[in-house]
């Protein structure tokens, strides 16, 4: 059996604490803090659904990097790079979203799909690579 990529185990690792903690935060503390800044209610509902949509695709890949972290000794380089694909996009999508919540910088949505853009490389290049290999 191989050992798991430590490299992505170690992110997934990080990847899910974050995610949680920032969950956390966004059920029990995210709309105090809106409402704290004078934003209109309406405002706060939309952004703490902005912020809600960073942490539930924020977990769910950070699940996707721990489940690499396994195929990384079939997969090697090419799982490796996926991985990074996917952190990336944890990075930039769900990072530019929490970012934009928190301080009210609203141009920071345009760098939002580039995660997403990110997520469906690697989504494609896992497709790609899975038929290729035996089964694990």
């Amino acid at each position: 059996m191989n050992s798991p990529d430590r490299f992505l185990l170690v992110a997934a690792a990080i990847a899910g604490a974050t995610g949680v903690a920032l969950g956390a935060f966004a059920a029990h503390g995210l709309e105090g803090f809106l409402q704290s800044q004078g934003l209109e209610p309406e405002m706060v509902a939309k952004r703490v659904g902005q912020f809600e949509t960073g942490s539930r695709y924020h977990l769910v890949h950070a699940v996707v990097l721990l489940a690499l972290s396994g195929l990384a000794g079939h997969g090697g380089s090419m799982i490796r790079r996926v991985g990074a694909l996917f952190l990336a996009g944890i990075v930039l999508f769900s990072g530019s979203l929490y970012v934009l919540v928190l301080t009210g910088t609203p141009w920071l949505g345009a760098i939002t799909p580039l995660g997403g853009v990110a997520w469906i490389i690697a989504w494609v290049l896992l497709g790609f690579w899975a038929p290729r290999r035996q089964a694990v």
